[in-house]
């Protein structure tokens, strides 16, 4: 039996719209603003490192700045270090001032306001670093921070203190990280992260898969990375040969907008899945960038389509100056109900926040259950009708 109930603030059905055509704007925009790069130059991930943007003036070249933009260049560069490789500069419109990538890589003076619960290291990773460079929070994993390096940096980054040159090279840290992991048999699941650990070389990448997955207790390795979203160059025959060789390698890619999803990450990422690289995504929410179930579903339609497992969106974490990108929690929710339901369940995420204090990711669900008697439980499904349950155990009845 089903019941109909008002529906008040129910999601609409939506379709998934494509992001605006990509096709062949970077080829223009390499002729127009690097002449004398060949196309195997721009296609070489070296080039795109070397010749990352990363100060006012050469920003300047590229984008009318905003009063907000500017005033953080200008007057803060050193609290507000960026960067962006030519690839992903392509790829923001330059007319439109409030395009979901540009927020999401231009400073703003925006992140100078601290807001009450905000923190450089919100969630206690420092912690729960038992020594350099490892964080373990969870029984049986770890989080291996293994470069502060990022071709890209996310103006939200919940690690912006590491980055940007704030710190020292983890790469000192490596050998106490991996005797940490090898005298603790408790840890089964290491996470490569950082940075942006697919932004070193084959060669470092090998060492650090060959000495973790040396580890007998080590089941599995996972990496963290934005490369193949905002450098899919580096996405090269040899390093597919170096994470094939071991296996199970899973990939955590961070994905902020369907703009990303171009014929280049498409490409890399069905060349990583081709490897048997298993990949899920992460997306962390933000106001202005993705909080809408149109954009969300494109996404993760887009993802689908290269073989990633929707699997986390993340409630944004309150790092220093980040109160412009956080939504509410409950707008959270009505994302994940307004695509519950709506499309295929596997293009749903998980949404969770990852708690202050270092107390682990929580998931937050929408208010499904409506109710609980004696008899059934009773619950809301995507369009507002509520159906009982059986919840109670209760013996067979012989026949």
């Amino acid at each position: 039996m089903s019941q109909s109930v008002p529906a008040s603030g129910s999601p609409k059905m939506v379709k998934s719209s494509t992001s605006s055509s990509l096709k062949g704007q970077a080829t223009k925009f390499r002729k127009a603003y690097f002449p004398d790069a060949t196309r195997e130059m721009w296609n070489d991930w070296h080039w795109q490192v070397s010749h990352r943007i990363t100060t006012l003036e050469q920003i300047s070249r590229f984008l009318v700045l905003t009063n907000e933009e500017r005033q953080a260049l200008e007057h803060f560069e050193d609290r507000f270090p960026f960067s962006v490789t030519p690839y992903y500069l392509s790829l923001l419109d330059p007319k439109d001032q409030q395009s979901a990538l540009r927020k999401s890589v231009i400073p703003s003076i925006l992140e100078s306001f601290t807001s009450p619960g905000e923190s450089e290291d919100p969630l206690h990773e420092e912690n729960t670093s038992p020594v350099p460079g490892i964080v373990h929070r969870y029984p049986d994993r770890v989080l291996f921070l293994t470069t502060s390096f990022c071709s890209v940096y996310c103006r939200y980054c919940t690690r912006s203190r590491l980055v940007g040159g704030h710190t020292e090279p983890l790469e000192s840290h490596w050998k106490d990280a991996i005797d940490y992991i090898r005298r603790t048999p408790v840890i089964r699941d290491v996470v490569i992260s950082g940075g942006d650990p697919l932004t070193l070389s084959d060669e470092k990448i090998e060492w650090l898969l060959k000495e973790i997955t040396s580890i007998k207790h080590v089941e599995m390795v996972r990496i963290g990375t934005k490369v193949p979203m905002v450098l899919p160059q580096r996405i090269t025959p040899n390093l597919l040969k170096i994470l094939k060789r071991y296996k199970p390698i899973y990939l955590s890619v961070h994905c902020t907008h369907p703009d990303e999803m171009t014929a280049e990450a498409a490409k890399a990422c069905n060349s990583l899945a081709d490897a048997g690289v298993v990949m899920g995504s992460q997306t962390v929410l933000l106001q202005g960038v993705n909080d809408s179930v149109e954009i969300l579903m494109a996404l993760y339609h887009g993802l689908l389509k290269v073989r990633i497992k929707p699997y986390y969106l993340f409630q944004c974490d309150p790092i220093t100056g980040s109160a412009h990108f956080r939504t509410t929690v409950d707008k959270g929710k009505q994302l994940i109900q307004g695509l519950r339901g709506f499309t295929s369940g596997y293009a749903v995420p998980q949404y969770v926040i990852d708690t202050p204090g270092g107390g682990g990711k929580v998931p937050i669900l929408p208010d499904y259950e409506v109710g609980h008697d004696e008899k059934n439980l009773y619950l809301r499904n995507y369009e507002g009708k509520v159906f009982a349950y059986p919840d109670r155990a209760k013996e067979g009845t012989e026949i």
